[in-house]
C-alpha cells in the first residue's frame, strides 16, 4: 500500500518528501499526484521515451508465472535477498512487472514494505494487488527514481534493465542489489523456432562492466532446469516478453501448433548479489 512506503518516496520534480491527502500524494512545494483507483500512482517526471509492457503482455506473464514454471527462479531470488539482522528492511524492485518476484521476497521478509516500479501502467495495476505490503509506482528507471537517498535495504532487478547509479543512490550503504539475468541457454529450444529475442552470449561481461564503479559483486549462483510446457504455456511464455512483438500472432500460432504436445524448454539464469561501493 502506498501509505506504507511514503517514507521511501520522493517528489520526482523536486526531491521533496511526499505526504498523502485522500487520493493524492503531495509535496511541500505544491506538486501533486493523483492515486489511480487501482491503487498505483504515476511519479513520472515527464513523458517517457520507454515503451512499457502492454496489458496483453502483462496478462500473459501473470498466467505463465501463476502456473509455477518459474517458481524455482522466484525461490532463488528470495534466497539471495538476505535480511537477518537488517534493521527495518525495505525492498525496491525496478521493472517489477506483475510483482511476482517482489511478492515472493516479501513473503520471506515479514513486516518489510515493498515498492514496485515500472514504466507500464498495465504492470502497475497488477503490481498494486500483488501483495498486501507492496506499493506500485509508475516511473522511468532511466531518469531519477522517485525514491529517497539510501531509503531501501534491498533492490531487485529481475529480467529487467537497471540503472546502476540510481540503484546505488537509493540503497543503504550496507544494502544489497539482487540481479537475475538469463544465460544464453535460457529458452534456447524456442529461440529460432519462434523468432524469440536471443540472449547475447556476452551479457554477463556487459553486466559486470555496467556495474563497475557502482557495485561489488559478492555472490553469483546459476539456476538451470527443464520445464515441460503445453502449447498454451508456450504461447504465454512468448507473449509475455519482448518476443511478443517479433512474430505476428498467426505465424506464432502456426509455429506453436507444429510443436510436440509437450515441449521441454530450458530455464537458465544467473542470480547475482551486489553491494554498493563506498563513496
Amino acid at each position: 500500500m502506498l501509505a506504507d512506503v511514503l517514507d521511501l518516496l520522493a517528489c520526482p520534480h523536486c526531491g521533496s518528501e511526499l505526504d498523502m491527502s485522500g487520493r493524492t500524494l503531495l509535496c511541500d512545494r505544491g506538486h501533486s499526484f493523483d492515486i489511480a483507483r487501482q491503487g498505483y500512482v504515476s511519479l513520472l517526471s515527464g513523458a517517457s521515451k520507454i515503451t512499457g509492457d502492454s496489458a496483453e503482455m502483462i496478462a500473459a506473464r501473470e498466467q505463465f508465472l501463476d502456473g509455477g514454471h518459474f517458481d524455482r527462479l522466484r525461490g532463488a531470488v528470495a534466497d539471495a535477498t538476505e535480511a537477518p539482522g537488517v534493521p527495518e528492511p525495505a525492498v525496491l524492485e525496478v521493472g517489477a512487472g506483475t510483482g511476482h518476484y517482489l511478492a515472493t521476497v516479501l513473503d520471506a521478509m515479514p513486516g518489510a514494505p515493498g515498492l514496485g516500479v515500472d514504466v507500464s501502467k498495465a504492470a502497475a495495476r497488477r503490481l498494486a494487488r500483488s501483495h498486501p505490503r507492496a506499493a506500485a509506482v509508475v516511473a522511468d528507471i532511466w531518469t531519477q527514481l522517485p525514491v529517497r537517498d539510501h531509503a531501501v535495504s534491498h533492490a531487485l532487478s529481475i529480467f529487467a534493465p537497471r540503472n546502476p547509479a540510481e540503484l546505488r543512490r537509493v540503497l543503504r550503504p550496507r544494502g544489497e542489489l539482487v540481479v537475475l539475468t538469463p544465460t544464453d541457454r535460457h529458452l534456447h529450444e524456442l529461440v529460432d523456432l519462434l523468432s524469440m529475442v536471443r540472449v547475447d552470449e556476452n551479457k554477463t561481461a556487459r553486466l559486470g562492466a555496467s556495474m563497475a564503479g557502482h557495485f561489488d559483486r559478492v555472490a553469483r549462483t546459476g539456476v538451470e532446469y527443464p520445464m515441460h510446457l503445453t502449447h498454451t504455456e508456450v504461447e504465454q511464455l512468448v507473449a509475455m516478453g519482448p518476443s511478443a512483438r517479433h512474430l505476428g500472432e498467426r505465424a506464432r500460432a502456426d509455429a506453436i501448433a507444429a510443436l510436440p504436445d509437450t515441449v521441454t524448454v530450458t530455464a537458465s539464469v544467473t542470480v547475482s548479489r551486489y553491494r554498493p561501493l563506498s563513496a
